[in-house]
């Protein structure tokens, strides 16, 4: 998907960090990556990958776990328009109980970054674990989704899209209230898991879901 680039959104973030500024002068393209939905108990985990146009940048880029719904609402259609190129994955819910976690997002990093594919020189990933197997040079960057602005941008795809999709899965799982917790564990939601067991879209590895199927084993 390539379009233009977008930046900036929050609460006194950077607008261009140093290295992105020298990567930029010299022509290289940094592709900032990041997750959202690793916590949840149901629905999927959602992965982006983006690169900035630095003739384009946009003022307010933050974590997104910074800036308030109607912010990442405002900044996304304009991250999506200004991009060079960004590349949006989701990862459903019986692939991470068949892979784990961890191992999910290590997966939705590396398909994301392969959506950009050639364009990426050099890849930022938000955290402290690498993906193996990018096609380009990349770093971790712990806190990297409030001090990169690619990786900003990646962070409010990953999360404004992943959200989109659990209002969707509301109206086709009633009852579980997945639009208003997004998934999360709330006690809203277990309680409702309780009263009507997984659906289709609960990740069965994890522990109130697979305690739930584990009781109702022995009954």
């Amino acid at each position: 998907m390539a379009r233009e680039h977008a930046t900036d959104a929050g609460s006194a973030p950077p607008s261009r960090s140093r290295e992105e500024e020298q990567a930029n002068a010299s022509g290289v393209l940094v592709a900032g990556v990041d997750e959202a939905g690793r916590g949840p108990l149901a629905g999927p985990l959602a992965v982006a990958a983006v690169i900035l146009d630095p003739a384009c940048p946009i003022p307010g880029l933050n974590d997104s776990k910074k800036l308030s719904e109607a912010k990442r609402e405002a900044l996304y259609p304009l991250i999506v328009e200004r991009a060079v190129a960004y590349s949006i994955v989701l990862i459903e819910p019986d692939e991470i109980d068949r892979l784990n976690i961890f191992q999910a997002t290590m997966t939705g990093m590396r398909r994301a970054v392969a959506g950009l594919a050639p364009l990426a020189h050099e890849v930022l990933v938000d955290g402290n674990q690498l993906p193996q197997g990018l096609p380009c040079p990349g770093r971790a960057i712990v806190g990297g989704d409030a001090l990169e602005p690619a990786i900003s941008a990646a962070s409010i795809l990953a999360k404004v899209s992943r959200d989109h999709v659990m209002v969707a899965l509301d109206s086709m799982h009633p009852g579980y209230g997945f639009a208003m917790h997004k998934g999360y564990p709330t006690p809203a939601h277990l309680t409702a898991l309780q009263r009507l067991g997984p659906c289709a879209q609960h990740r069965r590895s994890f522990a109130p879901v697979r305690l739930l199927l584990d009781q109702a084993r022995l009954f």
